[in-house]
């Protein structure tokens, strides 16, 4: 896993290579809405695509994790089937859907039953490299679903030049990025942490969340600003020093929404002594949540190192496939 998370911005060149070779056939009618499905490392690169693009995409865009998918969906959406090992059980049930549907279908994925139907019925798709943990390959997919969008005239191309200048940031930072991840996973590995961030980065504090989860094997939860102000804050009332507070910040956070993260900080900061602060660097929204994803990767990996945990190892997981294959 060291070497996996370390390989992040290889993987991020190797992506936008990828990327660059793929090729889409012209749907036969408008896309009016797209949705991304897929679960887990491989799902959760569209909910942060989804955030980042927002302002400038005009159609919906709707990210699905499970086996369903929405009434709306149809010959107008663009489905972007998302499974890195191309057998993920949820994906396969959503895809199903979409092809009863007549949804256009593009796949991104590094093999399985996915990309032999796709193959079968002559989709779209993107093979990306395989064989490692999916929550490793996050720069292999995700990069992808800027292709996809680009590729039927939903975004422009202004990502290419952000991801090269995201990969020399990233890399110009790597030695600070380590030290200060490993600073912050020596003073959380005793904790539950609670991450917040302004809302727009909803999706990096998930990744984070996640990658705590199954890298460290830690509980952990997150909220965002100023949702919370209307609700979870009013859970901090009683004193607990086995929670650690971390802040996801930017530079460019809105100025009301920094008002209330300092105000925050200041009410939390009575019922725990652990409050943190991790501040991105970039010129862009993507830039700054790579940068933050980045970050977040090697605390969950010193995390695991510090608690002696295989970082790698997800058995409770493979037992509950297991388990679900006999049913």
């Amino acid at each position: 896993m060291k070497e996996l998370i370390a390989s992040f911005t290889a993987q991020l060149r190797q992506a936008v290579d990828i990327g660059e070779g793929a090729s889409f056939n012209k749907h036969s009618g408008e896309i009016r809405n797209v949705l991304i499905t897929g679960l887990g490392g491989s799902g959760i690169g569209g909910s942060i695509i989804n955030q980042i693009i927002e302002h400038e995409i005009k159609v919906p865009v709707v990210v699905n994790k499970d086996y369903f998918l929405p009434a709306f969906v149809g010959p107008e959406t663009l489905v972007i089937v998302s499974s890195y090992s191309g057998n993920t059980e949820e994906t396969l049930g959503a895809m199903k859907i979409a092809m009863e549907k007549g949804a256009k279908i593009v796949c991104v994925t590094s093999g399985g039953k996915v990309l032999e139907i796709a193959k079968e019925k002559g989709y779209d798709h993107i093979i990306i490299p395989g064989g490692m943990p999916p929550r490793a390959c996050l720069a292999y997919s995700f990069t992808q679903l800027f292709f996809v969008l680009h590729g039927f005239g939903l975004i422009g191309n202004w990502f290419k030049a952000d991801f090269e200048t995201s990969i020399h940031l990233l890399d110009h930072e790597e030695e600070h990025i380590c030290s200060e991840a490993y600073y912050l996973a020596e003073k959380l590995h005793k904790h539950v942490p609670v991450i917040y961030s302004q809302a727009n980065y909803d999706a990096v504090s998930v990744r984070f969340r996640q990658q705590i989860n199954e890298n460290a094997k830690m509980l952990c939860w997150h909220h965002v600003l100023p949702e919370m102000n209307h609700n979870e804050l009013v859970g901090w009332t009683i004193p607990n020093d086995k929670l650690a507070v971390v802040f996801l910040r930017n530079e460019n956070d809105y100025e009301r929404t920094k008002a209330r993260m300092e105000l925050t900080k200041s009410i939390v900061t009575k019922y725990t002594p652990y409050v943190f602060e991790v501040y991105s660097k970039g010129a862009t929204q993507l830039q700054k949540s790579l940068y933050l994803i980045h970050f977040g990767d090697w605390v969950s990996w010193y995390l695991s190192e510090i608690r002696n945990i295989d970082a790698t190892e997800v058995k409770v997981i493979d037992f509950l496939k297991g388990e679900l294959s006999k049913i």
